[in-house]
C-alpha cells in the first residue's frame, strides 16, 4: 500500500471526537450487575460507563468486575462493583495525548465526556479507534517489522488441559485479557475474557461459592481456535489489518517451525505509532 510520512497535518491534528464511539452504551448504578454482564457478553464489550439520570459519568464497569457475579441469581447492583474512572478524555482532546495517557495507565478504553466541567458522558475512546485512524492515514510506522514490536519476555501461555480457575487468576495478576493456548510450543488457540463470559464462567467474590459457582474445568472446553498468527518479518500494518478485520486485540508471532516466539497486542502497536 502507499505509505505516507507521519506529518503534523496527518494524525497529529485528530481530536478524540473524530475517532471515538459515540454509540457506546452506558448503564445506571442501580441496575442489576447481571444485566451489565449480559450487555458486555452479548455486545462483546470490555467496559460499560456508569452514568446517573443526567448522563453524568460516575464510574466504569469492566469484564473483570462482572466475572465475580453469577449469571442469573445475583441481586448485586452495578454501584456495588463498579470502579472509579482512572482516566477520562474530553471530546476536544488531542488523540495522541489521550492515547499516551491510556498507555501509561494500561487502559484500552477511556470514557469520554463533553467537558471536564459538566462531566456529561459522550462516548468511549478505544485503542482500536485510534489504530484505525493511523491505518487509514497510512503512516510510515506501519512498516515497522513485528520483530521490533512484539513482546517476547515473560509470555503468559497455558495448555488445553489447564484448569480455568488457575489461568484466570494468572490473567488477573498480570492484567492480561487473553492467554494463548500452546501445545509443544505451538499455539493452537486462545483464551480471552470474552470467551469466559460467553461460556458462563463465574468467579464469585461477593457471593457464597456454594450453589453459585459455575465454571468449566479445562481450557479446551472454551478456548477459541484457530489462533491468528504472523511472522516476525510481518509488519505492524499486517497486524493492524488482521486486528481490524477480525475485531481481535492481539496476534501471535510464530517462527518458521510454528513455535510461539512473541505476542503483539493493541498496546504494542500504539506504542510504536505514537512514540
Amino acid at each position: 500500500m502507499n505509505i505516507e510520512a507521519w506529518t503534523c497535518t496527518g494524525v497529529d491534528d485528530l481530536r478524540v471526537k473524530d475517532v471515538m464511539n459515540r454509540n457506546h452504551p452506558s448503564i445506571r448504578p442501580d441496575e442489576l450487575a447481571t444485566k451489565a454482564r449480559a450487555v458486555l457478553r452479548d455486545l462483546g464489550l470490555r467496559v460499560l460507563p456508569v452514568v446517573d439520570e443526567r448522563k453524568r459519568l460516575l464510574g466504569v464497569l469492566s469484564r473483570n468486575d462482572v466475572m465475580t457475579i453469577s449469571s442469573s441469581v445475583s441481586t448485586v447492583r452495578v454501584k456495588g462493583i463498579m470502579s472509579g474512572v482512572r482516566f477520562k478524555a474530553t471530546d476536544d482532546m488531542d488523540v495522541v495525548e489521550a492515547v499516551r495517557e491510556m498507555l501509561r495507565l494500561d487502559e484500552w478504553y477511556a470514557p469520554v465526556v463533553k467537558s471536564a466541567l459538566d462531566n456529561i458522558y459522550a462516548g468511549v475512546l478505544g485503542l482500536e479507534h485510534v489504530i484505525k485512524a493511523f491505518y487509514d492515514k497510512k503512516v510510515a510506522r506501519l512498516l515497522t517489522p513485528l520483530s521490533e514490536v512484539m513482546s517476547t519476555s515473560h509470555l503468559m501461555m497455558c495448555s488445553p488441559d489447564d484448569d480455568v480457575d488457575n489461568v484466570w487468576k494468572m490473567m488477573q495478576q498480570r492484567s492480561f485479557a487473553a492467554c494463548p493456548v500452546v501445545v509443544k510450543g505451538k499455539p493452537i488457540g486462545i483464551l480471552s475474557q470474552q470467551n469466559l463470559l460467553e461460556s458462563g464462567a463465574v468467579f464469585p467474590a461477593f457471593e457464597a461459592r456454594k450453589g453459585r459457582f459455575k465454571t468449566h474445568s479445562a481450557i479446551s472446553t472454551i478456548m477459541k481456535t484457530p489462533v491468528v498468527s504472523l511472522k516476525p518479518n510481518s509488519t505492524v500494518g499486517d497486524a493492524v489489518k488482521v486486528m481490524l478485520e477480525r475485531d481481535i486485540g492481539r496476534v501471535a508471532v510464530t517462527n518458521d517451525k510454528g513455535l510461539l516466539i512473541g505476542m503483539v497486542d493493541r498496546e504494542d502497536v500504539l506504542r510504536t505509532l505514537v512514540k
